[in-house]
C-alpha cells in the first residue's frame, strides 16, 4: 500500500472481489493517472504479489494509493455510502444522468459475478450503467472503470 501526500483523492475506485489481476493492474494505472485511490475488497481472485498484477500496472504501481479491506462492511465504515455509485448492467440509470462530485466512490463488481444482489438492491438508487446493445452481456472491467473514471473527472472539471 502506498500513501500519497494529497489529503483527499478526487475519486475512490472500489473493486469488489476482483478475479483478474491484469484488470486490477490496468485500473490501478488509471488511478495513478488521475490521482484516485484504489480499494480492493477481499477475497481477491489472485495474490497481491501476482506478476500479472504488477505487469499490467507496470512501473506505476509504486505510485498508486491503494488499500485492501477484508469486507464490504469495513469499506462502508471507511467511505461515505451517500457518495457511492455502483456500476452494474442491471441499473436503469445511465452514468451520464448523474452529476459526479470530487470524493465520489465508484464501485465495480468482480469480473465473474458482478456485485451481489443484496448490495444492488440496498443501493438501487445509486446504481449506474453504460449503454450497450443487448447482444453484449458486459464490458471488460478495466474498460468500464476507465470510462466511468474519466467521465467523472470530466464532469467536475478535470485534474487539479
Amino acid at each position: 500500500m502506498t500513501t500519497m501526500d494529497s489529503p483527499q483523492p478526487p475519486l475512490h475506485v472500489v473493486l469488489y472481489q476482483p478475479d483478474i489481476p491484469q484488470n486490477t493492474g490496468n485500473i490501478g494505472r488509471t488511478c495513478v493517472a488521475v490521482g484516485a485511490k484504489l480499494w480492493l475488497v477481499r477475497p481477491l481472485g489472485y495474490r497481491l504479489d501476482d506478476r500479472y498484477l504488477k505487469r499490467a500496472g507496470m512501473d506505476y504501481w509504486q505510485h498508486l494509493d491503494w488499500e485492501a479491506v477484508d469486507s464490504w462492511a469495513e469499506l462502508e465504515s471507511r467511505l461515505p455510502a451517500e457518495r457511492m455509485w455502483l456500476l452494474t448492467r442491471y441499473a436503469t440509470k445511465l452514468a451520464w444522468e448523474v452529476s459526479f462530485q470530487p470524493g465520489d466512490v465508484l464501485v465495480f463488481g468482480s469480473e465473474s459475478r458482478g456485485l451481489p444482489d443484496s448490495l444492488r438492491e440496498r443501493l438501487a438508487h445509486r446504481c449506474l450503467k453504460l449503454p450497450m446493445r443487448p447482444e453484449v452481456r458486459s464490458l471488460n472491467l478495466a474498460s468500464t472503470a476507465n470510462t466511468i473514471v474519466y467521465e467523472a473527472i470530466r464532469q467536475f472539471g478535470g485534474l487539479p
